[in-house]
């Protein structure tokens, strides 16, 4: 007979509770980072490096110098080495900075940064320390100071190991990591490092990165400004996008001691008239102190902001890329035939986070993918995703961007297949907190305010690029209608000489006369058409946010 199961009590299970540090876990879970799939993970890593390096030089007004070389060492074993010009990281916080996780300067600010969580170059060194057993090495200077060093991170305490440190008696400025990976692999793809890097130049005309493959090949993507962008500011939530839940959470933190003051000094865009509405809408005394709001009265003034007509969200916090900046890239790099950009005004998602999206669309040119297919290479729809200047190559499925882009009715702007066109939609979303899918970093959820704004930019731009492909192709047809009228020309000449008499001359140029007023006529009526259409789809437009807006006022 089988021995009796013994039961197990709660007692004996408590010896098993064990507390975990965030590096152990992602360094069991680094595909959350992205780290995962051989060449993905090495764009990743230069990802991560190049980011940190544009939001140091931007955060200290510097214009970006960035040197990337990644050398083969042996089969799927590479060493990545970036390098620049930055305001340096201290001896304080070069540890912290590149050896522990969820660590960093952007992760509680409202403010605009390509970092967010302060995860990606710690965990390019965890990674480094997982496949090679290698520490990473690290050359820091300040202006003040240079110290060289070697880092890796104790995973159990999450804390970075220094090791290696040396005073250097030389001049530099700036951050130089050199980190060995194995496991990974370089390729000259629309999802390696060179293609994340030519995406890099076009977002951030203001920089300049110099690259060398594996195999020693040297680019430089030159700088199109002199100018670093003006720095964000630091911005507090739209009282639009807030729940309750955060609500509550802003009230136990506020320094103010009423409700009242506490909605003046912590949301964005709050002012007396916004106020004095709220209070005839919430039922309690808003003179209490915020730490004392119950959920029931938090959810009485969300539903309030619902009702109140706030100013739009400021674009203090957000610094897109500019409407000429990203022609200049473009057509620099992609010298398309048509080209049209649009930046929106800012507006606000769940959560009061503002936003704002860039759109450009070319046409013709060197724009869109080409492709080997059975009758030669063909072009194909290219998507460029950027989120904060930064490039998303992979997860485009998931990504709110590429719903946005298939969800248009391409047709209606005279682009009958859009993924066989000569297109490419270059989209950028700009927030002070990007709604990634991941920790990963490299899809926007689809949130529903997100879609929405992004295919109100496309449609705006699709109308453009519309009317330069219909003003293309008519042009095309009137060509063959003149040719096709000018072939008969002589022959009705000939006709009406034998029937008339008169002369061949002056027949020839009555008749070529009559064919040019036809064909400008008809182009009159096309003009007219294509008018009426514009106007038509910019009053649905506004209707449709009116729409909009109602609905959210009515919920």
């Amino acid at each position: 007979m089988d021995e009796a199961i013994k039961e197990i009590g709660a007692e004996q299970i408590s010896k098993e509770f064990k507390e975990h540090s965030v590096a152990e876990f992602f360094k069991k879970n680094k595909q959350m980072l992205g780290l995962y799939g051989k060449v993905r993970s090495l764009t990743t890593i230069v990802h991560e490096y190049v980011t940190n390096s544009l939001d140091a030089c931007e955060e200290t007004n510097i214009l970006p110098d960035i040197d990337v070389k990644i050398d083969e060492l042996g089969r799927e074993y590479y060493e990545v080495t970036v390098k620049d010009n930055g305001p340096g990281l201290t001896e304080e916080t070069v540890g912290k900075a590149l050896g522990k996780l969820l660590a960093g300067t952007k992760f509680h600010r409202m403010m605009q940064s390509r970092g967010q969580q302060g995860i990606g170059s710690s965990g390019c060194t965890m990674l480094s320390q997982m496949t090679t057993g290698k520490p990473i090495k690290v050359i820091t200077g300040t202006g003040k100071n240079v110290i060289s060093l070697e880092l890796t991170i104790d995973p159990k305490r999450n804390e970075p190991k220094i090791s290696n440190k040396k005073d250097i008696a030389k001049e530099f400025r700036g951050l130089a990591v050199q980190a060995k990976f194995k496991g990974v692999l370089y390729r000259d793809s629309e999802q390696g490092p060179l293609e994340y890097l030519r995406r890099t130049a076009i977002a951030n005309p203001h920089a300049q990165i110099n690259f060398r493959d594996p195999a020693g090949q040297k680019l430089k993507f030159k700088r199109t400004l002199n100018k670093v962008p003006e720095r964000p500011k630091e911005v507090k939530p739209h009282p639009k996008g807030v729940t309750v839940d955060e609500l509550i959470t802003l009230s136990k933190y506020s320094d103010s001691k009423k409700v009242i003051s506490f909605l003046k000094n912590d949301f964005d865009r709050m002012g007396q008239k916004s106020i004095e509405t709220i209070k005839k809408k919430v039922e309690f005394d808003m003179n209490k102190d915020p730490k004392q709001l119950t959920w029931d009265e938090a959810e009485q003034v969300v539903t309030a902001f619902k009702e109140v007509d706030f100013i739009s969200p400021s674009g203090d916090a957000l610094r897109p890329i500019g409407q000429a900046h990203v022609e200049n890239s473009l057509k620099s790099i992609v010298e398309p035939e048509f080209l049209t950009v649009l930046t929106r005004k800012p507006q606000v998602y769940s959560g009061g986070f503002p936003f704002q999206v860039e759109v450009a669309i070319s046409y013709g040119g060197k724009a869109g993918r080409t492709v080997s297919g059975p009758e030669g290479n063909e072009k194909r729809l290219e998507i460029m995703r950027f989120a904060n200047r930064a490039p998303l190559l992979f997860d485009a499925g998931n990504c709110a961007i590429t719903k946005a882009v298939h969800s248009i009715d391409w047709k209606r702007y005279d682009i009958k297949d859009i993924d066989r066109a000569p297109v490419t939609v270059l989209v950028n979303f700009v927030s002070v907190h990007i709604p990634y899918t991941s920790a990963g970093k490299q899809a926007i959820a689809d949130e529903d305010e997100v879609i929405e704004e992004i295919r109100l930019a496309l449609m705006q731009s699709g109308r453009k690029a519309g009317n330069y492909i219909a003003g293309k192709r008519r042009e095309k047809e009137k060509q063959l209608k003149r040719e096709l009228f000018y072939k008969y020309i002589p022959e009705v000449v000939a006709a009406l000489n034998s029937l008339t008499g008169a002369n061949k001359a002056d027949l020839k140029k009555k008749l070529e006369k009559m064919v040019l007023e036809k064909l400008r006529l008809e182009e009159a009526e096309d003009v007219e058409e294509l008018n009426g259409k514009e106007a038509k789809a910019e009053k649905g437009e506004e209707d449709g946010k009116k729409a909009g807006k109602k609905a959210e006022d009515n919920n």
